[in-house]
């Protein structure tokens, strides 16, 4: 068939690296990314970048690890390259610390980050209130860099941005073959999908650069994370919460946890509060579906609902919702052969 004309609703890391993915392998394609706000104005703007998985409970552990070693290894080979500058791609290490012993001293994902092992009794000393720790070293995306990289590899593919908001799904419907839906919290309304919820989270960037390692509770509470510019100090995870203004005492209270793991921040000088929603559902939606109306159908791809867990898969994600999008080409190939015989 012609060039498939491939709509990619959402412009945070979700759309546009499946957008990206698509470019690259899909040469009979033309992609446009649709989306209300673009960086630096996404909430993937807000998140620290930092490759540490959390478990999707809905999803298969062996799944997790692929998308998670293959979103490791693609960053890992532009870590190695000429563009880690600009895409903002920096090796991280540090430490995760545990008041009570997790049940799994190796977790699933110890084997896919760099130099993984136990903290020594020596190490654990820094953190007095704490019994047991992992080190390693890991990715970090500095946002807005990385998402702006993103942006230039997919109109150098021949990818196109468009800024607005896609009210119903049917508008795309003869202007596009395929729709692909990187909406997040959109996707509720767009697509009716009421499981799909907010999970906020405040955060505080900070000038600090003598910190180089990070420092992150176990519990996924309290964190520290060096980047290029600044430092991420966090965080919160308020359920069902909708507001993107900062809250002050939230702020105090952050910085007080922080300073209590790395009594140096109470140096810092320059905090700017940020909030961000995570777009949290039992797991993550990633499957081909067919919309009809009238005897029209709409051929659409879902790759959304990673909540906080989205920079450590989203290559590979966006890797299967390209998969996907294959799929449905070659159906679409199919039916017009048919359609002329």
């Amino acid at each position: 068939m012609d060039t498939v004309k491939i709509a990619v609703i959402g412009g945070g890391l979700m759309g546009l690296s499946t957008a990206v993915c698509i470019s690259e392998s899909i040469p009979q394609c033309s992609v446009t990314v649709i989306s209300e706000a673009f960086s630096p104005n996404t909430t993937s703007d807000v998140a620290a970048g930092v490759l540490i998985p959390h478990k999707f409970q809905g999803t298969p552990i062996h799944q997790q690890i692929n998308w998670f070693k293959e979103t490791f290894d693609y960053l890992f080979s532009i870590y190695n390259s000429a563009e880690a500058s600009d895409a903002g791609i920096i090796l991280l290490s540090g430490w995760q610390i545990f008041q009570t012993p997790p049940a799994e001293k190796y977790p699933f994902w110890s084997d896919v980050v760099l130099g993984f092992r136990l903290m020594s009794d020596s190490e654990l000393k820094k953190f007095p209130h704490y019994v047991f720790g992992q080190a390693f070293a890991t990715l970090k995306c500095e946002c807005p860099p990385y998402l702006l990289w993103l942006e230039k590899r997919l109109k150098r593919n021949g990818g196109q941005e468009r800024a607005g908001k896609v009210q119903d799904v049917w508008e795309l419907y003869g202007q596009y073959d395929i729709v692909v839906n990187c909406a997040g919290l959109g996707s509720r309304e767009l697509f009716g999908d009421k499981g799909i919820y907010p999970v906020q989270g405040q955060v505080l960037k900070v000038h600090a650069p003598w910190l180089t390692h990070f420092v992150r509770d176990g519990s996924g509470s309290t964190y520290i994370y060096p980047g290029i510019s600044s430092v991420t100090l966090g965080g919160t995870r308020v359920q069902n919460e909708w507001s993107l203004k900062p809250d002050s005492s939230v702020s105090k209270e952050i910085f007080r946890r922080c300073t209590a793991l790395v009594p140096s921040l109470e140096g810092v000088q320059e905090t700017r509060e940020k909030v961000g929603l995570r777009p949290t559902r039992p797991a993550v939606r990633l499957e081909r579906e067919v919309l009809l109306r009238g005897g029209q159908r709409l051929h659409v791809v879902h790759n959304y609902g990673h909540g906080g867990g989205g920079f450590s898969v989203h290559r590979g994600t966006a890797k299967e919702a390209t998969r996907l999008v294959e799929e449905t080409v070659t159906l679409l190939s199919n039916t017009m052969t048919k359609s002329k015989l």
